[in-house]
């Protein structure tokens, strides 16, 4: 069965109705709820997902139980976390360095980790030029809308 891990960006894509990848992403998460793949989430993405659900400019706003809610319903039940330990965060940190990278993409890497460590086949993803990049050397597949 194929193997997929959601970017943050694909999350509030699809629990966001007025996103302008709402129509995109929700079937994406329809697929994995019907297990058409096998949904993997980087434990990172649970509280990114969080943040930006609470704190986007969201109309209506979405209140924190709300937030809870959907992460609960449409990833803790369907999806396979995937947690670091110690030594992987330091790996990420020698590659960040061993390729010259900085800032943000960090976090991208954080997720590639997780998606390497879990065997994935895809990453799905918004943000698709930092993920490129991130698995050069790997075989997976980025995949955007």
């Amino acid at each position: 069965m194929l193997k997929r891990l959601f970017d943050t960006s694909v999350f509030i894509a699809a629990f966001v109705e007025s996103h302008p990848f709402h129509n995109y992403a929700l079937p994406f998460l329809i697929k994995a709820k019907n297990a058409e793949f096998e949904l993997f989430v980087s434990a990172h993405s649970l509280l990114e997902i969080y943040s930006v659900l609470t704190s986007a400019p969201f109309h209506p706003k979405i209140s924190p139980t709300l937030a809870k809610r959907l992460i609960e319903t449409n990833i803790k039940s369907i999806a396979k976390i995937v947690s670091l330990s110690d030594d992987d965060y330091f790996k990420i940190l020698t590659k960040m360095s061993k390729l010259g990278l900085s800032g943000g993409i960090v976090y991208d890497a954080i997720i590639v980790h997780c998606a390497q460590k879990a065997g994935v086949d895809e990453i799905i993803t918004l943000n698709q030029k930092d993920f490129v990049i991130l698995t050069e050397s790997t075989s997976i597949k980025v995949r955007s809308f």
